[in-house]
């Protein structure tokens, strides 16, 4: 029997395709997207350090919003809470305590993993500089990890808001958002206080996951198999109004408020929009979210062929193996050319179009070695044992490891 046969004979007949597919679809986004918008720069040294396109390129911000697909992620995260939650059989803590573990422990391998490759990188000959920035390169996405975490802590409230308000539930997130930007770039930005935008974080991230919370309550409410139609042709209206007035907020704010074009931070600029999230972030989460909603049913259809299953299965997996070793991928291919000297879209500057044609060049060599480290790193997203003291001491000493590398990274050693 075929790889996608023998998937399509083990996928459960409840499991929802579309989301899995959205997941899916939003994961590979992630590495592209750090691949296409992050270079690095061979200094006389001889050590890399990041530089970005987009410094060079204006261009490139609006392929960040296509590549920038966390609204997506963050709608599909808690839509599958919210089914997943219902379907718990032990209580909330433990369900949150299993969810937050399947998030940790992939966290806790690769950097753990790293704190082990730096001295002997180092011993090697490869510039601290250069494992400074491989460091920083690392750790950047794993923000979204412990963000995640708390949204996911946060499911239950979520929930009760979705069954009172329904989708309205993320209106005052929304609505918070926008006044900690009026507040911070608005007439008396002078005087408030740096440290107001860490008000957005939490806001910010939870808007997306609280539509998705709505969006899978809706499909689980009670009711006859009449209502299910008439909840259907409801959220079709809700996700019309979520692209149409996501789009219309994102062009307001680009044209009018001056927010800054592109979705990821440029070198040099004052002002950024995802390091916190800002009101842009929300509007294209809402965009994004209103065309996930009116497609769900076109990518369920699309799904059913297990040929196009199969890879969603796969990656979905893998979800966790992908978001923390892309960028491992990417310096395993520019580590080494770095001592070869100027490598075109590898160690070059990013500032002309020779080095994006090249990058794009390089992009099926960064997937084959994410696919090879994935391949020995998948181990981190399955259970460990437990029990046993030597189990214990693993764990212990993969803490510590961990927490070696973060000061590295961080710049706290």
């Amino acid at each position: 029997m075929k790889l996608a046969d023998r998937i399509e004979a083990g996928t459960p007949a409840h499991r929802d395709r579309a989301i899995d597919g959205l997941r899916a679809l939003a994961l590979l986004a992630v590495p592209l997207g750090h691949w296409l918008l992050g270079g690095f720069e061979l200094g006389s040294d001889g050590a890399l350090r990041n530089a970005s396109p987009l410094s060079a390129f204006g261009f490139f911000a609006p392929l960040s919003w296509v590549l920038q697909m966390l609204g997506i992620f963050f709608l599909v995260g808690g839509y599958a809470s919210v089914h997943s939650y219902h379907r718990r059989r032990g209580s909330t803590a433990q369900w949150l305590r299993q969810r937050v573990a399947r998030l940790g422990r992939p966290v806790l391998g690769v950097t753990a993993v790293w704190a082990v490759l730096i001295p002997v990188l180092y011993a090697l000959g490869v510039p601290g500089t250069t494992l400074r920035t491989g460091s920083t390169l690392v750790i950047q996405p794993l923000w979204f990890v412990g963000v995640y975490t708390v949204v996911t802590a946060l499911t239950p409230w979520c929930v009760r808001a979705a069954r009172r308000l329904g989708v309205w539930a993320a209106a005052p997130l929304l609505g918070s958002v926008a006044l900690v930007d009026l507040l911070r770039y608005g007439p008396a930005a002078d005087a408030m206080p740096s440290w107001l935008s860490v008000l957005n974080i939490l806001p910010g991230w939870l808007f997306a996951y609280q539509l998705g919370v709505s969006w899978g309550e809706s499909r689980l409410a009670h009711g006859g198999p009449e209502a299910v139609p008439a909840r259907a042709r409801l959220w079709r209206r809700y996700g019309f109004a979520l692209l149409i007035g996501g789009t219309a907020l994102f062009a307001l704010l680009l044209a009018v408020f001056d927010y800054p074009a592109s979705m990821v931070g440029v070198p040099g600029e004052a002002r950024t929009n995802s390091h916190p999230p800002s009101l842009l972030v929300l509007a294209l989460a809402a965009a994004q979210s209103g065309a996930a909603i009116l497609l769900r049913d076109r990518l369920a259809k699309l799904l059913a062929r297990p040929v196009l299953w199969a890879p969603v299965v796969v990656i979905n997996l893998s979800a966790m193996t992908i978001l923390c070793w892309h960028q491992t991928a990417m310096l395993a291919a520019a580590v080494p050319a770095s001592f070869a000297g100027a490598v075109p879209g590898l160690t070059t500057a990013p500032d002309t179009l020779g080095w994006v044609a090249a990058r794009v060049a390089w992009l099926p060599l960064f997937a084959g070695l994410l696919v090879l480290i994935g391949h020995r790193t998948r181990a981190f997203e399955s259970p460990w044992a437990t029990g046993t003291g030597a189990a214990r001491a693993r764990r212990a000493l993969a803490g510590v490891l961990a927490a070696a590398f973060a000061f590295f990274a961080l710049g706290l050693a």
